[in-house]
Order: structure tokens, then sequence, then C-alpha cells
């Protein structure tokens, strides 16, 4: 698996002394995510160093640059663990509590009354609560990005950071819930017993097909939205790069052809929407015949791997298996959206080297441009569900706020994300998704 590495390197303050460190980086077919400047002084100087590593291979790029008369590696980090120390999200105040005025109003004895005003109408508490605000990231662990069935408390990490873009991106508040047990009753009845928390829920990295009963049962029995994830936020950015790369090559992305790799929670709501949203012809590939078949009845059509690769216009891959597409698969011209992570299907440089006239893996098209903005939109309609409206708004608002040769928005554009609220704010309105 690819990593960033942060390398503390001292080089003598001299013309060309740098440019043979860099040099040593290129000889180890390394790539530099950054380089910046730390310290100087008359006679020397420390650069901070940023590259993408595998962390199965040994490159010595320490003793490489240690073997330069002008340089040495002073220091090692390693950028993401540093990111992730003490845990990324808490729990603070809105509230300065300076003295016992402010602490008897929020507290004891002022509290009962805002308690007792609830009780009588209840609605009052989406004013005087964070409820309404308020996100529940659910997860039992079981298909944690492209790493498989770590557990709960392995993908933490994850749902921290969930909780951190919905803060950022979308003003909400998110909090995680890892639930220990792979039965799908016990993760539904949990979350029924603690939805009155929240004023929304957001399945993540549940296994399927587990997943599938477990939001069908949680949407139809509880009275605020849910969303899987892995399911609906991938099919909407999905929708979404599509929509801008068919818009890019003049092309009508209800006319072409689409392949699905993969028919797990992602793949399946990739196919889902895109079956909804009027793409006459969406096929996919997968082992399980099961996952073949609810693609049929959804309105899909089974094929094989081949098949896909020589006949469809667009593919997408979310299967977890790197290196799954070979490079002299690509036909020229064909769209390929390899978006497992954290390792591609197949590269997008390779994709493009060989015709393809768009690539993408799931760095660049990831549902942090998604949920954000959906949450948010269904939050301030006080929607009691998502719609396919809804999530078909969200697709086109990012796709609209695309620049021209790329295939999605920049996700930390919180402008984009504020667009995208609207939009889905208006198609819960128009929707049914309020009553």
């Amino acid at each position: 698996m690819k990593i960033p590495e942060v390398i503390l390197i001292e080089v003598d303050h001299a013309p060309g002394v740098l440019s043979k460190v860099l040099a040593v980086v290129g000889e180890a077919q390394l790539t530099i995510e950054g380089l910046s400047m730390v310290t100087r002084t008359q006679s020397k100087t420390v650069w901070e160093l940023t590259i993408e590593v595998n962390e199965e291979e040994n490159y010595d790029l320490t003793g490489r640059i240690n073997r330069l008369e002008c340089a040495e590696v002073i220091g090692l980090s390693d950028r993401v663990f540093n990111q992730h120390r003490g845990g990324k999200i808490e729990t603070v105040s809105k509230l300065g509590i300076h003295n016992l005025e402010i602490l008897r109003d929020i507290y004891t004895p002022g509290v009962a009354r805002v308690c007792l005003a609830i009780e009588e109408h209840i609605k009052l508490a989406d004013e005087y609560t964070g409820i309404s605000n308020t996100v529940a990231i659910v997860t039992n662990g079981t298909a944690i990005l492209g790493l498989g069935n770590i557990g709960p408390v392995a993908g933490m990490p994850v749902m921290e950071g969930k909780a951190a873009l919905f803060n950022q991106l979308a003003g909400l508040s998110g909090v995680p819930i890892l639930i220990d047990s792979k039965d799908p009753e016990v993760i539904i009845q949990t979350v029924k017993a603690i939805s009155p928390t929240f004023g929304a829920i957001q399945l993540e990295d549940i296994a399927a097909p587990e997943c599938f009963e477990i939001e069908r049962r949680l949407q139809a029995e509880l009275n605020i939205p849910v969303l899987h994830d892995d399911q609906h936020g991938t099919a909407v950015v999905v929708l979404a790069a599509l929509l801008s790369a068919t818009r890019a090559v003049k092309r009508d992305l209800k006319e072409c052809s689409v392949g699905q790799i993969g028919l797990g929670a992602a793949g399946l709501g990739i196919t889902s929407l895109l079956i909804e949203y009027g793409v006459a012809k969406v096929y996919g590939a997968d082992l399980n015949p099961a996952a073949t078949e609810q693609l049929e009845e959804n309105g899909g059509f089974k094929a094989s791997l081949t098949e896909l690769m020589e006949t469809c216009d667009i593919v997408v891959a979310t299967t977890g298996v790197k290196g799954l597409i070979k490079p002299e698969w690509v036909r020229p011209g064909q769209l390929i959206f390899a978006l497992s992570n954290p390792e591609p299907e197949i590269d997008p440089a390779d994709a493009l080297e060989h015709g393809a006239a768009f690539a993408a893996d799931g760095r660049n098209v990831n549902n942090v441009q998604a949920f954000p903005g959906l949450f948010r939109g269904a939050a301030n309609a006080g929607a009691k569900r998502f719609t396919s409206k809804m999530l078909f708004a969200a697709a086109e608002s990012i796709s609209a706020h695309t620049p021209d040769n790329q295939l999605v928005p920049n996700p930390l554009d919180k402008e984009i994300h504020q667009h995208i609220a609207t939009a889905v704010y208006e198609a819960a309105r128009t929707s049914g998704a309020t009553v």
C-alpha cells in the first residue's frame, strides 16, 4: 500500500546540492508529494521532503542520500500517523461557561424549563437541542475502505475522518458509533435504540449483503434519513463524474453502455442509481451469483469481465483488487473509473496511456464530494428520508460546479457543498421526503 513518508534532510547551502538529493529520489523511482524549507543557516539548509512510498518495498533512500557528501537524513516521520495522534475529533461546547449565571441557565436549574417544553412539544427539540444537526456514523468494521473486515475499533480512524469532514464541510456534528456485531438484527436494534439522539443515520463500511437488509429495515422503521454511504454516496459521486466526463466528450450518458466490475455495496449502489437515472444499458460482473441476480432484479444485465471491457463505453470498478484491469484491455475512448481504495484496479496513468478518454481512481472520485451536502440539505429540509431525486440533485449539482477538464470539483471547496445542500433541500421539498 502506498503511504506518504516525510524525511528531514540537511544539505550544504551551496548551488546544485538540492538537485543532487532530488536526483537520488528519482533514481529510486519515487514520487515527490511535497518539498519545503524548514530552516537555513549560513552553511546548512534543512528541507522537509514528502514522498510516496510502497510500505512493502525497501528503497534504502536514507542510505542513498547519506552516501552523498553534501547531504544527510536527520529525521523520519509518518505524516499520516502524526495527523491521527490523539484522534481527529473532540466534543466542545458552543457556549463559553464563564459565570454561575450561564451555568444555571444551561444546566440546573434552568435546563428543566427546556426539558419540560420539549416534553410537551417534541418538535421543539429541533430548535433547542443539537439533535437535528447531528449524524450518527455507524459501522461494524466489516468492510473498511479496501481493507475488508478489520473490526469496528480498527475502523475508528475512518469514522473520525467522516465526522471531521461533516463538521468542516457542512457544519454538522458527526458521532462515530462502533457496533461490535456482524448480526444484522443486533445492528438494526442498536441503531433504533439510539436513534433519538440523531437527526440522521449514516451507515458506513458494513459488508454486503448484510448492509442491504440493515439499510432497508432502518429506512422503513425510522422517521429520520438513513443512508449507506458506501452505496449511495459513492453512487452519487460516480454519477456526477460520469456526467462531467460524458459532457466533455460530447456524449449523452443515458445513451452510453456502462459496465460495473464488482457488485458489492458500492457496485450495486452505482448500478441502481444509474438505472434509476435512465441509463439504458447497465451491465455488471461479479463472481457472486447472488450479486448478479440482484443486479438483474434492479434492471441491469450480467456480463463477464472480458465482455465488459470489450463492449462497454464506460467501465467502473469497485472490487478492491489491485491491478485487476490489465492496461491492454483498455479500448481507445473508454472512460475508466477504478475506484477501489487504497489501491485501484488500474492506475489512471496506465489507462490514459492505453487510450482511455478519461481515467480516475478513488482519490479523485470519492464520496467526500457528496455526503456532507447530502446530509446538510436533508437536515435543512427536515427530511424524513432520502429519495432518488435528492441523490440525482446532488450528482447534478456536483457536475454543474465541476471546472472544465475535471471530473469533480475540489472536495475542500465549501461553496460546492453549500450548492449541493441547496439542491438536495429543494429536491427534498418537492419529492415527498418531508412527509
